[in-house]
């Protein structure tokens, strides 16, 4: 398991987030306080707290799968 901070701001942000998750066959989970949802689920994704940076979890252990992720979703990623 995986975690990296995300920050999606727009519409337009939400659906091109979950479109490229969607690319990848592994669950990808998003937390914002108390709440988890699927990161590959638009109306999901909407029901978080979208102006602070979102908590990416990618279940995950093989390093090569994980860095594919990051490198389609770099536009995203919040360095802390």
């Amino acid at each position: 398991m995986k975690e990296v901070k995300i920050r999606v701001s727009t519409i337009q942000d939400v659906h091109t987030f979950a479109a490229l998750v969607g690319k990848h066959n592994i669950d990808v989970d998003l937390s914002s306080g108390r709440y988890v949802v699927d990161a590959k689920s638009i109306m999901g994704i909407f029901s978080l707290d979208l102006l602070n940076p979102i908590q990416m979890t990618a279940h995950t252990d093989d390093e090569a799968v994980f860095a594919d992720l990051l490198a389609d979703l770099k536009d995203f990623i919040v360095e802390e």
